[in-house]
């Protein structure tokens, strides 16, 4: 866009950072719950544990299953499961995943995927190791920067807040519904990959 409009960063004026849609609040850098991917899984879980089956959940437990990157979290209540959430990073993991949704086999009630091994922290548009560090230490470190921030949750964002009574009229709004929510429908299968619309 700067190319297109022949501009240089250099020739740019400072601005001040916009925080409507940051995680910037003052000096302090806030991030949420969960995995160090920027994944909702871990907010989805509570607040669904919460608003449908009245259950406060503090922390996830999560149980490796094929590999560390693809585990799962479950609500149980009088040995019944209520609620059942996966994580699957990596192709492979996803790939798998797909396979069982296609047959049927999977029970998921919710499934954060992210392409990238070890999730986003570890995606081909971060930080490179030095040479004395290992891309193993560089992730722990890293995940570690983001452990440590303060999270927010959405629903106690007083951004979120005044976004949904300016701009959305309210939550459950059918402006609300009509911008934030999808529909999705079968996608027909094509016999000739020529007549595919990218």
């Amino acid at each position: 866009m700067l190319e297109q409009e022949g501009l240089s960063l250099a020739d740019v004026d400072s601005a001040p950072l916009d925080t409507l849609f940051s995680s910037v609040c003052g000096d302090e850098l806030l991030g949420h719950a969960g995995g160090g991917s920027g994944g909702y899984l871990h907010h989805i879980f509570t607040h669904a544990a919460k608003t449908i089956f009245g259950e406060e959940v503090k922390e996830l437990k999560y149980k490796t299953l094929k590999n560390k990157d693809f585990q799962e979290v479950t609500l149980e209540k009088d040995g019944a499961v209520l609620l059942r959430f996966a994580l699957a990073y990596g192709f492979r993991n996803i790939q798998n995943l797909v396979q069982k949704l296609k047959r049927g086999k999977s029970h998921y009630h919710f499934v954060e995927v992210m392409a990238c091994p070890s999730g986003c922290l570890n995606g081909g548009g971060q930080v490179r190791p030095t040479q004395d560090q290992s891309n193993k230490d560089l992730l722990q470190q890293v995940e570690a920067l983001y452990q440590a921030e303060r999270p927010l949750v959405p629903e106690e964002d007083q951004r979120v807040a005044d976004l949904y009574d300016t701009w959305l009229q309210n939550m459950g709004a059918e402006k609300a519904r009509a911008l934030l929510h999808t529909n999705y429908h079968p996608v027909e299968k094509m016999n000739n990959g020529l007549t595919i619309k990218w």
